[in-house]
């Protein structure tokens, strides 16, 4: 499987009645300057509805996109919409499109991982926090 490198990644799970949550970030490559869209800026701001209205409007990304789809699950799951985002998270994981995440550690990890990890925090309500460097 290639790994691809995501400029910016933001994989966050939350329960609405806590308003915490798990964020995972990469930032830019060395030597690369392309930024995705995947609403990594409003995510981090806690702008939930304009990360909402970003990943679902007019973008360059596949809505199929994997990143795409775990970045609107949380901020769905964030605006307390969890059956929006675990039907975000369901088709992150059901996706034709597959590649390896950066986490904030530095560890890859398959989409499809990452995806059923933030469906199954969300169903277990287990927030916990953990930002990037």
């Amino acid at each position: 499987m290639k790994k691809y490198l995501l400029p910016l990644v933001a994989i966050a799970f939350a329960t609405p009645a806590t308003a915490q949550s798990i964020i995972v970030v990469t930032g830019p490559q060395a030597g690369d300057s392309s930024i995705l869209p995947v609403a990594y800026a409003e995510l981090k701001a806690g702008e939930n509805r304009a990360a909402v209205d970003k990943l679902t409007g007019e973008t360059t990304l596949d809505a199929r996109d994997p990143s795409r789809l775990i970045n609107l699950g949380t901020a769905y799951a964030r605006l307390g919409r969890t059956a929006d985002a675990a039907a975000a998270y369901d088709n992150a994981i059901g996706s034709p499109i597959r590649y390896d995440l950066e986490l904030a550690d530095g560890r890859y990890v398959d989409s499809r991982w990452a995806a059923r990890t933030a469906l199954a925090n969300l169903n277990q309500g287990r927030p916990l926090l953990a930002l990037a460097r």
